[in-house]
């Protein structure tokens, strides 16, 4: 599989970096994806809630080391796991290949070259934790709902831009908690839950659900809940 390194595609090369330069430890509990490890089965949960899995062609954009993907295929899916971190799908799909990880695929391709390849093809689309680390998030946005059949379910979470989410998501979780490396997010590239409507609207995506996501730092737990200042998940609908 080779690298996808081209200026042209909705990527910043720092970010893709950034991951690629962790990628050995996405399957490490402790490490510094141990937060994505916690909140997987919340995540999960609420998915299946709104779009039950078992049989469903599905798609997840940007997809990392796996994750979020090998846990819906683990419910019955058939899934492709995209990304254009390269060192991150390989240890994806090596992680595939030793758990027996069963009906999942993982590609290196941009969400906008797929959704050219392959129109209306998914019953459920994924796009987490992504969306505040392009160039251009309305692209992203638009190429998932071209993805996704009449009706299907596409899924998004970010974090808000505002004065608590700056607090809590970049000096809380990254200077004080250490929960991620520093530099993981830019607070400028944070998304408004009303700009993530404005991108939604045009591309044919009805709003369904909204869901807070928060931490408890003295407990060391995550939960769903209805405070969506900071990061918060997204349900919509294709029309």
């Amino acid at each position: 599989m080779t690298e996808v390194t081209s200026s042209s595609l909705n990527a910043d090369p720092a970010e893709l970096a950034k991951f690629s330069e962790l990628a050995h430890r996405w399957w490490d509990t402790e490490s510094e994806f141990r937060p994505l490890h916690q909140i997987n089965p919340l995540r999960l949960a609420w998915i299946e809630s709104l779009a039950p899995l078992a049989g469903k062609q599905v798609l997840d954009v940007g997809c990392g080391g796996g994750i979020l993907a090998d846990s819906m295929a683990r419910r019955g899916a058939q899934v492709l796991g995209i990304d254009l971190a390269g060192k991150a799908l390989r240890v994806a799909q090596l992680h595939a290949l030793e758990a027996e990880t069963p009906n999942i695929q993982y590609r290196e391709v941009s969400v906008e070259a797929l959704a050219l390849e392959q129109p209306g093809h998914y019953d459920v689309v994924t796009c987490m934790e992504m969306l505040e680390h392009v160039p251009d998030p309305g692209s992203v946005v638009r190429a998932c709902a071209d993805l996704a059949k009449p009706g299907a379910h596409v899924f998004f979470s970010t974090i808000h831009r505002n004065a608590k989410a700056f607090v809590q998501a970049i000096v809380g979780a990254e200077y004080v908690l250490n929960l991620l490396p520093r530099g993981t997010h830019e607070y400028l590239k944070f998304i408004k839950p009303s700009e993530l409507a404005a991108f939604c609207r045009p591309a044919g995506l009805d709003w369904v659900a909204t869901r807070g996501l928060g931490y408890n730092p003295l407990l060391r737990r995550y939960r769903l809940d209805d405070d969506t200042s900071v990061n918060y998940l997204v349900a919509t609908r294709k029309a």
